[in-house]
This record gives structure tokens, C-alpha cells and sequence, in this order.
């Protein structure tokens, strides 16, 4: 399955913002995938009202991006994915303070073992500051690989309830 990567345009500070991220539900609500609320990503995304994914098939010369409003997921939804992770990604979320600049592995090897220890034959529960982002399609670009940069581009924009349809120059 191909991967997501939430950008922006700009940051905050006016460099672009790109990560990669994971994917982990769609449905006609939106996109979603989780993060810590309190890293850069997390604090991009935060500061904006949209967000834009791609998904990029190398191998079939095809790639998808959307754009639309980002939102969070309601707790209750984040508290069901968190659920499902592994222990130790469960552990990892509450010991990384994710974008922070970090001295030494040793440092987060404790931290990790002093998680683990607060969880000590108890479930892990999900951090406050961890949660999950929806992003609601208003546009899809659709791109298809063809010979010496020849592409095909289809977009797709919903405007006032209605989907319209244009082909772009590669």
C-alpha cells in the first residue's frame, strides 16, 4: 500500500513543510492519519485549515494528490486506532517528545523504560497530546506517467456541491 505525505505550502515561518506520513482510514468522512499534536507536523497541520496527500504508485507511473480542510478526529476515534497499535508503538508515543531536539539515544531509552514502567501490566492509554487528522477532499489530481515526460493530468474540484473536471499540461 503507498504512503501519504501531508504538506503545506508554506510553514509558519514560509519554507515549505513536507513529511511523510501513514495513512490509516478512509471512508466518506475523509483521509485519516495520526500523529503528536505537539511536533512540528503536528503543529503545521494545527495551524492550518488545509492539508494536501499524495500517493505515489512508482511502479504503475501513477500518483494521486487531494487537497481539502484538515480536522481532528474525535477522540473517541483516536482512542480506537491507539487501541490497535503495538505495545511498543503505544509506549513510544507517550516516551518521544517528537521534533524535540534530543541529547543522546540513551536519554530516550530511559524515557522508554521509564513508560514502560508507569504501564507496568496496565493498558497503555492515549496520550492527550496524540490524536488523529481528517483531511476532507475538495480537489484530486490524477496523474499518469507516459513516455519522455508526456503525462497525463486529470483534476477534479468541488465547488458549491459540484465536482468539475479539467485536464492539466504535464
Amino acid at each position: 500500500a503507498p504512503t501519504a505525505a501531508p504538506w503545506r505550502p508554506v510553514g509558519p515561518h514560509g519554507p515549505p513543510a513536507v513529511r511523510m506520513g501513514l495513512l490509516k482510514d478512509y471512508d466518506p468522512a475523509g483521509f485519516v492519519f495520526y500523529t503528536n499534536y505537539e511536533s512540528r507536523k503536528g503543529q503545521h497541520l494545527l495551524g492550518h485549515t488545509k492539508a494536501a496527500l499524495l500517493f505515489h504508485w512508482k511502479s504503475l507511473r501513477r500518483q494521486i494528490r487531494l487537497e481539502g480542510p484538515v480536522s481532528q478526529t474525535t477522540p473517541e476515534e483516536a482512542d480506537a486506532y491507539f487501541a490497535t497499535r503495538a505495545r511498543g508503538s503505544q509506549i513510544g508515543a507517550w516516551a518521544s517528545k517528537q521534533s524535540e531536539t534530543l541529547d543522546s539515544r540513551a536519554t530516550f531509552e530511559q524515557r522508554i523504560a521509564d513508560v514502560e514502567h508507569r504501564y507496568q501490566d496496565l493498558p497503555v492509554p492515549r496520550p492527550p497530546f496524540w490524536s488523529g487528522l481528517r483531511v476532507v477532499p475538495d480537489a484530486f489530481e490524477f496523474w499518469y506517467g507516459a513516455k519522455f515526460r508526456l503525462h497525463e493530468r486529470q483534476r477534479y474540484e468541488l465547488r458549491e456541491g459540484v465536482w468539475s473536471k479539467r485536464m492539466l499540461y504535464p
